[in-house]
C-alpha cells in the first residue's frame, strides 16, 4: 500500500524537524489569517491534503520497474531530500524571525515545493492518476495560502521582508 511512502515524510515533517526546534513545529503549522477566496482555497487544501493521505491507503505501489518507476523513486528521494533540508533550514530563523539560508535562499516557499515533489513521486510510483489529480488540487489551493503568507510576512517584517521577495522567487522555478 502506498500508504506506507507518507512514513517518512511524516517523520522529516514532526519528529525531525522538532528535533532542531520544537517552536518550529508550531511554526510550521501556523496558517497566516486567510482573506476571501483564500478561506476557500484553505478548506480545498486541507481536504485534499486528507485526500492525498486517505487515497493513499486504497492505492499500491506499481513494481513493475519500468522507467516511470525509477522516475517515481528519484522524484520521491528527491522530495524528502529537499523537505528535511527546508525543515533543517526552517527550524533556524534570523533574528527578526525570517529563513534565508539554506533553501530559503532560492525559494521562498521550499517546504511547499518539497511537499508537491515528493508527493508527485508518489504518483508516479502508484501510477495513479486520481492521485496525481487530488496533487494538482493540493498544490494549486496551497498557491492561495502561499499568497495569505506573503501578506502576513509583509505586515510583520516589513522592508525585509520586501527586500527578500525582490531577490527569492516564489517558488524554484518560476515567480
Amino acid at each position: 500500500m502506498a500508504i506506507i511512502l507518507f512514513i517518512p515524510f511524516f517523520l522529516i515533517r514532526f519528529p525531525y524537524l522538532a528535533h532542531f526546534s520544537i517552536n518550529a513545529v508550531s511554526r510550521a503549522a501556523y496558517f497566516a489569517p486567510m482573506e476571501g477566496k483564500e478561506k476557500i482555497a484553505y478548506v480545498i487544501y486541507q481536504i485534499s491534503n486528507l485526500g492525498l493521505f486517505l487515497f493513499s491507503c486504497l492505492i499500491g505501489i506499481k513494481f513493475d520497474f519500468s522507467a516511470l518507476f525509477y522516475m517515481g523513486v528519484a522524484i520521491y528521494l528527491l522530495g524528502l531530500t529537499l523537505c528535511a533540508m527546508s525543515m533543517h533550514d526552517f527550524a533556524k530563523p534570523n533574528a527578526s524571525g525570517m529563513n534565508e539560508t539554506g533553501l530559503y535562499r532560492y525559494s521562498r516557499n521550499p517546504m511547499y515545493m518539497a511537499y508537491f515533489i515528493c508527493f508527485l513521486g508518489i504518483a508516479l510510483l502508484t501510477q495513479s492518476l486520481i492521485f496525481f489529480l487530488i496533487l494538482l488540487i493540493f498544490q494549486l489551493s496551497g498557491h492561495w495560502i502561499i499568497l495569505a503568507e506573503e501578506r502576513w510576512c509583509l505586515s510583520h517584517l516589513g522592508n525585509s521582508y520586501q527586500n527578500y521577495k525582490k531577490q527569492v522567487r516564489r517558488y524554484f522555478l518560476i515567480l
